[in-house]
C-alpha cells in the first residue's frame, strides 16, 4: 500500500513540474510579445489558457483521489496539500501572462512608444522569482523558500517605482494614456506573479515544518496569497494599484 502511495504522489509530482514549465514558457513569451509589440504571439498565449486551466483542473482531480483512496497522513498528508495550493498558483500565474499578453496585443495596435520604465526587468524578476520558489519545491530547500519569500519584496518595489513613473508620464503625455496603461496594469500583474511565487515558497515551508504562514505580520507587512481584488472605481489596495476585475483575467 506505501509503494503504491509513493508511486501516485512521484507521478502528482510529474503532473506538477509538467503544469509548472508551461506556465513559466508562457511567462517568457509573454515578455517577449510585450518587448516586440507582437500582437500573433500574444494571441496564440491566449488562446493556450484553456490548456493550463484543463491541467489545473485534472491535477486537482488526481490529489483528491489519492487523499481519498490512500487517507495519507503527516508528511505525505502535507504534501499533497502543498501539491494542491501551488496547483493553484501556478493556474492563477498562468491567467496573469495572459493579462500580459492581452496588454501586449493592445499596445501592438496602438501607436508605438517605448515604457518610460523598464518593463522587461519587472517580468524577468517575476519569472525568475516564480522559478526560484519551483526549485525550492523540487529540492524542498526551505532557505531557497524563505529566500523568495523576502525577493518578492524587491519585486514590489520595482512596481512601487514604476508605477511612480507611468503616473507621471500619463500626465507629461496624457494623449498616450492608453500605452501608459497598459504598461501599468503589466507592472501590476507581474507584482502579484511575485505574490504567487512567495505563496508557492510559503507552501514549500508548510511541507517541511508543518506551520502555516499565511497572514503572518512581518516587518508592518501583511504576508500571504493576495488579498481579493476591489470592484471596479474603489480604491484597490494601499499601494494604489490599478483595480483587477474578479479573479486574475482583465478586459481584452
Amino acid at each position: 500500500m506505501r509503494t503504491l502511495l509513493m508511486r501516485e504522489l512521484a507521478e502528482l509530482e510529474r503532473r506538477l513540474l509538467t503544469l509548472s514549465a508551461v506556465v513559466e514558457e508562457r511567462l517568457f513569451s509573454a515578455d517577449r510579445a510585450v518587448a516586440a509589440r507582437d500582437r500573433n504571439l500574444a494571441q496564440e498565449i491566449v488562446k493556450g489558457d484553456r490548456d493550463v486551466d484543463r491541467a489545473e483542473v485534472e491535477l486537482e482531480e488526481e490529489c483528491l483521489k489519492v487523499l481519498a483512496l490512500h487517507q495519507p497522513v503527516a508528511g505525505d498528508l502535507r504534501y499533497v496539500i502543498m501539491m494542491l495550493k501551488i496547483n493553484n498558483d501556478l493556474e492563477r500565474v498562468g491567467d496573469l501572462a495572459v493579462n500580459i499578453a492581452k496588454q501586449a496585443r493592445r499596445l501592438a495596435d496602438s501607436p508605438e512608444v517605448a515604457p518610460p520604465c523598464d518593463i522587461h526587468e519587472l517580468i524577468t524578476r517575476a519569472w525568475t522569482l516564480l522559478k526560484d520558489s519551483l526549485d525550492a519545491f523540487v529540492h524542498l530547500d526551505a532557505d531557497a523558500a524563505r529566500h523568495t519569500i523576502l525577493a518578492d519584496k524587491e519585486i514590489d518595489a520595482i512596481y512601487k517605482r514604476n508605477r511612480r513613473i507611468l503616473t507621471d508620464a500619463v500626465k507629461q503625455r496624457p494623449e498616450l494614456v492608453e500605452s501608459w496603461l497598459s504598461y501599468l496594469w503589466i507592472c501590476r500583474f507581474c507584482e502579484r506573479i511575485g505574490d504567487h511565487a512567495a505563496n508557492i515558497a510559503e507552501d514549500v515551508l508548510y511541507m517541511l515544518e508543518g506551520r502555516i504562514l499565511r497572514h503572518r505580520i512581518k516587518k508592518g507587512r501583511r504576508t500571504g496569497r493576495p488579498r481579493p481584488a476591489a470592484a471596479p472605481g474603489t480604491d484597490p489596495s494601499p499601494e494604489g494599484g490599478p483595480p483587477v476585475g474578479q479573479g486574475e483575467h482583465t478586459p481584452s
